[in-house]
């Protein structure tokens, strides 16, 4: 932001100072205070070898005097000045490629930075918790672009583990070889649904075990799951898979491929794009390998159990086991081999991850291990988490089935705002009705996505969601449509040379 008064200050202060490579930035003044813009002197009092207030004084004595100033107010070291009508509005809006330019960083200040958001699993369709991570790796990735920085979007999908061995197990015992066309539903809805039997079909398991053994009452589900049937049966499923057992392999790579298709449409919809997407399944390997040199450097050690362990004591955080006893990987495993390939493919100076709260503790552990690997760039990684999207009855459990789904909340929305749209026009219905109320409904959801801080969780209430009215993405596309039509019918219209911004004398104007 460019403002005359400021660049005339800053000059005036380099020639009676001698000082040099001096900037007068521009601060919003507070709103406890008089003035739109304010100089903290106390920034200056270094540069300049001054004391601030003697500074703020000689600064408040020289605004005074500007064309462009209306009033100054000076308080201790800060100067709060009032701006011309004509000095606001010529010096902050300007020539659109120019005010851009101005947001772009320096060339030697620019970075390369990996982004990974999204990051679904195979065993379910996406969820309004997935639509938060997309919001954020989306305005985030635009962020950093917009900021002059190179940005790499990439997905991880996780496409292997215990969570999909349990569909897979469920589509066995119950799908009855139905297909996505024969259901006539989404391949990710499918599926989802199996995982949902498989989740049901387990807890009544764990209810009869706890019956029978009453020893196990305070037990979780997780020390029970291998002392079950079903719990049994999905882990054999996961050890033939990752011994390449073609029976297990085929349904895997036909369910997947099932949800992987209806993810794309869901992407679509959303505008959702990669410039890279990972899979599990063909990064977890290169975990392995990288236990396996840690074993040998003494970073990690096997138990007695056969399990391979690391003990991070000095980072403040428990022991982490990285192999299970049988050799089977942990989301760990496939997080280390995932974080040094997509390093080795890029080269990244940050590599930022998106995603919920409730993995702050994972990704400390993960760090932590790069870190003691003895990886130089384990110091540049971050974890951007934000707050879980609840609803009114509590969190959302994919298990469970109590989750917003994506695709049915994109067509609650499309629906409503055609009928809003259909409200509007009367009798004169647009053709692109369709088209109208699809780019309503889907920037409604972002907006109230990204109107949140990305720390706090968000109480999903469907009803106040729809909304058209107030701080919602509605009503900023309808500000938007009415600056295209204030521009549209100014097109023709002559335009003064000069504009006379004085005429603008009220406060909202």
């Amino acid at each position: 932001m460019k403002i005359k008064c400021l660049e005339d200050l800053c000059r005036h202060w380099q020639e009676t100072k001698h000082a040099t490579d001096l900037r007068i930035l521009p601060e919003i003044c507070p709103a406890n205070m008089a003035g739109d813009i304010t100089v903290n002197c106390f920034r200056l009092a270094k540069p300049l070898k001054s004391n601030p207030q003697l500074l703020a004084a000689e600064a408040g004595e020289f605004l005074r005097k500007h064309p462009d100033v209306k009033a100054v107010e000076t308080v201790k070291a800060f100067v709060n000045v009032t701006l011309t009508e004509n000095a606001l509005f010529r010096d902050t809006i300007g020539d659109e490629a120019e005010l851009l330019a101005q947001l772009r960083l320096p060339a030697a200040d620019t970075r390369r930075y990996l982004v990974e958001y999204c990051a679904p699993n195979t065993n379910k369709p996406l969820h309004l918790g997935h639509l938060r991570n997309n919001s954020l790796g989306l305005a985030l990735n635009a962020i950093l672009t917009r900021a002059g920085h190179e940005v790499v979007a990439v997905n991880l999908v996780n496409d292997r583990g215990i969570h999909i061995c349990r569909s897979m197990l469920a589509y066995q015992r119950f799908g009855q070889g139905c297909t996505p066309e024969s259901t006539g539903k989404k391949g990710d809805h499918l599926v989802g649904e199996f995982y949902v039997k498989y989740a049901s079909e387990l807890t009544k398991q764990i209810e009869e075990l706890k019956a029978q053994k009453p020893e196990l009452a305070d037990k979780s589900e997780e020390e029970l799951f291998l002392q079950t049937e079903i719990g049994r049966a999905a882990q054999d499923i996961l050890v033939a898979w990752e011994r390449d057992d073609p029976k297990v392999r085929g349904l895997w790579e036909t369910m997947n491929g099932w949800v992987l298709a209806g993810f794309e449409q869901t992407y679509e919809r959303m505008g959702v794009t990669f410039d890279r997407v990972y899979y599990e399944s063909l990064t977890y390997t290169l975990g392995k390998d990288i236990i396996d040199q840690g074993l040998a450097q003494g970073v990690f050690y096997r138990r007695d159990d056969g399990a391979v362990e690391i003990d991070l004591g000095k980072y403040k955080l428990d022991k982490k086991v990285m192999l299970r006893a049988d050799g089977t990987s942990l989301y760990i495993t496939q997080d280390l081999g995932t974080t040094l390939l997509k390093y080795r493919d890029y080269n990244p100076d940050m590599m930022i991850w998106v995603v919920g709260d409730e993995q702050i503790y994972h990704f400390n552990v993960l760090f932590a291990i790069l870190a003691e690997l003895g990886f130089a760039w384990a110091g540049n990684l971050h974890h951007l988490a934000y707050g879980m999207v609840n609803l009114p009855s509590g969190r959302m459990k994919s298990r469970e089935g109590t989750v917003v789904d994506a695709d049915q909340l994109f067509d609650e929305m499309h629906e409503l705002a055609k009928t809003e749209i259909l409200k509007r026009v009367g009798d004169e219905v647009p053709d692109d009705l369709e088209e109208r109320a699809e780019t309503i409904g889907i920037g409604a959801v972002k907006f109230m996505l990204l109107r949140v801080n990305p720390k706090s969780a968000i109480l999903f209430d469907p009803n106040a969601a729809v909304k058209f009215e107030g701080d919602t993405g509605a009503y900023v596309q309808y500000a938007g449509a009415r600056i295209a039509s204030i521009q549209r019918k100014a097109a023709g219209r002559e335009v003064a040379a000069t504009l006379d911004w004085e005429l603008l004398t009220h406060e909202k104007e």
